[in-house]
């Protein structure tokens, strides 16, 4: 930072050393011997001095500082400025000197001298604060600016993923639905090519409604249901009020397809998978039948989702897992409600 952004008023900076100069002058007032012209250079000199000081500090405090990291205070422009209030507060008790000269010049000068210091200290500690807090502000919107742009960013790569795997997997299916000339290629080519379309469509877009979302996943399962035959049963039970609402695309699409990677899907041991609302919740839930070797994980899945939610709307996704249901918890998100 080469020059401090923060402003000090010229308001403030002359209000704030005449109200110095005056308070200067309250020990005169109340002696017995008050001498108006006495009290009228004190206060005079003592404000000449806060203005100079206030500009001389903000001039120090803006230059680059040198400190090292964690430094709070830089003790080299410190002494600057007290040196700096010396030399001022001497040349002024000086002046003060020439227009009472009936003074003794000694005491007087000590006497300004440590009221000088007293004041250049105040101003320098409550600049450097100053400072300080704007610099940690500063610091802090950087670093809020680098998230969101990083998040951002994230939150992009993740609206483009689409596993490899099903890719491979549909088109191998699709080989042996053509070989064997099963007459639902067709059907299979026209849901493969709905999904990629809505793939396209979709990642352009934050935010879905769970009706459209419910399309991109019957189009999903579709073609899983050609892989697995009946090795899964799928039951949705959401109601208008639900599939009006919204969600991050493809969310539902990924979590049953988590759910079809990590556990065994076999016409013996089916699995169920299930999506219905609770609340103010959406929940996907299967029973945990766990492969004995899983398939290695891409970092879609969960992690996608949660950082989804994170990004769009700061809400949580609650996991449930008592090593018999697994249930996930999607918060809703009615349109009205956020923009």
């Amino acid at each position: 930072m080469n020059k401090a952004h923060y402003k000090i008023s010229n308001t403030i900076i002359w209000s704030s050393s005449i109200v110095i100069g005056l308070l200067s002058s309250v020990p005169q007032l109340a002696s017995h011997q008050f001498n108006l012209l006495e009290a009228a250079v004190n206060a005079g000199i003592t404000s000449a001095f806060a203005v100079t000081m206030w500009y001389f500090n903000i001039y120090v405090l803006s230059k680059k500082s040198k400190k090292t990291r964690g430094q709070q205070i830089s003790y080299q422009k410190l002494l600057k400025s007290l040196l700096f209030g010396l030399v001022v507060m001497l040349g002024l008790a000086y002046i003060q000197q020439l227009i009472l000269s009936h003074i003794d010049f000694g005491p007087t000068m000590l006497m300004v001298e440590v009221r000088g210091i007293l004041i250049n200290l105040v101003f320098y500690m409550f600049l450097n604060l100053l400072q300080q807090n704007y610099e940690n502000q500063h610091v802090n919107m950087e670093l809020e600016r680098f998230r969101n742009d990083n998040l951002s960013a994230q939150y992009d790569l993740l609206k483009q993923q689409v596993n490899p795997h099903f890719l491979f997997n549909s088109l191998n299916t699709l080989k042996a639905m053509v070989e064997s000339r099963d007459e639902q290629s067709v059907d299979f080519i026209l849901k493969l090519a709905n999904f990629y379309r809505y793939t396209l469509e979709s990642r352009k877009l934050d935010l879905i409604h769970v009706r459209e979302e419910m399309e991109i996943l019957n189009a999903y399962l579709f073609l899983q249901k050609a892989r697995f035959e009946d090795g899964f049963i799928f039951t949705s039970k959401l109601d208008e009020k639900v599939l009006d609402t919204l969600i991050p695309p493809f969310t539902l699409q990924l979590l049953v397809e988590n759910c079809l990677k990590h556990n065994v899907v076999s016409l013996q041991r089916p699995l169920r998978i299930n999506i219905y609302s609770e609340g103010d919740k959406l929940l996907v839930e299967n029973q945990v039948q766990l492969k004995n070797s899983e398939e290695n994980s891409l970092g879609v899945g969960l992690k996608n989702i949660e950082l989804k939610y994170s990004h769009l709307l700061d809400r949580e996704v609650e996991i449930i897992n008592d090593q018999q249901i697994f249930k996930i918890k999607l918060p809703l998100i009615y349109e009205h409600h956020h923009h």
